[in-house]
């Protein structure tokens, strides 16, 4: 049989600035093994799998692949695969509203202007992280325990620990340990100065499946729990950009707003670089 794959960039203001992903059409067939197979050979940090959905509300069901593992729900993976539905000739059931099913449930992709926002999942763990939980970050950004001033389990599926610093140009600055003998995830936020063009640099480092930690070019998930973070603490309100990818070559953009019953919608821009076929 023919397999379609689409290669998308997500949350980039031009071409090949912001997050790439590969989407796997017609995936039905595929065992789990063969998926992470396939995921590890293309080595990106995510590539999704499109398949029929079973519950009869979504238009599409998706598995989501790192190097190392499965995730129930990641961000720029549920843009960049509605994205690459939508292209396909999807057509949603509900107008204006596409319904992606994954490990986390459905999940509402709506359009955005030109861009594609999808709602962010309710987190899985939140809370205020224990001082060795903390201390163990500070310790793995390279910075002083004083630095951080204020810290907050976002987990929405990968797992992500946040932590915020004074300012963007603090966020920047971190270098970052290259090793962690175990599996983390660390979300790091600073507030830009009032005026700016955006008003949070957003960085995530998380652990491969050897212990390396890297850095994520741009990610939705971690900018979904962190906007209802910074929603929560009133410390944003109505719609923020933050800019993410600085550090590593990229220039992410990432819309958050939170609609009038409380949700947080999470957009940015989606477009295919490269499309093709394998045949099997």
């Amino acid at each position: 049989m023919t397999r379609f794959f689409k290669l998308v960039d997500v949350f980039g203001t031009d071409p090949f600035t912001g997050n790439p992903l590969a989407v796997i059409a017609d995936a039905e067939g595929l065992s789990a093994d063969e998926m992470q197979r396939i995921t590890r050979w293309l080595n990106l940090s995510e590539t999704t799998f499109l398949l029929l959905p079973t519950d009869p509300l979504a238009d599409y069901r998706v598995r989501i692949f790192t190097l190392a593992r499965e995730l129930p729900f990641a961000g720029h993976p549920t843009l960049g695969t509605c994205h690459a539905w939508l292209e396909a000739g999807g057509v949603p059931k509900r107008d204006g509203m596409v319904v992606q099913e994954c490990g986390v449930g459905l999940v509402d992709v709506r359009r955005d202007g030109d861009r594609l926002a999808f709602a962010a999942p309710p987190l899985i763990r939140s809370g205020a992280p224990t001082e060795t939980e903390i201390a163990e970050v500070a310790d793995l950004l390279r910075i002083d325990r004083a630095a951080i001033v204020d810290a907050q389990w976002v987990d929405n599926g990968p797992g992500w620990i946040a932590v915020m610093l004074a300012s963007a140009a603090e966020v920047l600055a971190v270098d970052h340990a290259r090793h962690h003998t175990r599996r983390i995830d660390i979300g790091i936020v600073g507030p830009h100065p009032a005026g700016s063009d955006v008003a949070f640099e957003i960085r995530a480092i998380f652990s491969d499946a050897h212990g390396a930690l890297i850095e994520d070019p741009v990610c939705g998930s971690l900018n979904a729990s962190v906007g209802q973070w910074l929603f929560a603490s009133c410390r944003a309100h109505d719609r923020y950009v933050a800019a993410q990818g600085s550090c590593i070559g990229r220039d992410g953009r990432v819309s958050v707003s939170q609609d009038e019953n409380g949700q947080v919608w999470v957009g940015g821009r989606t477009m295919t670089m490269f499309d093709g076929q394998r045949r099997e």
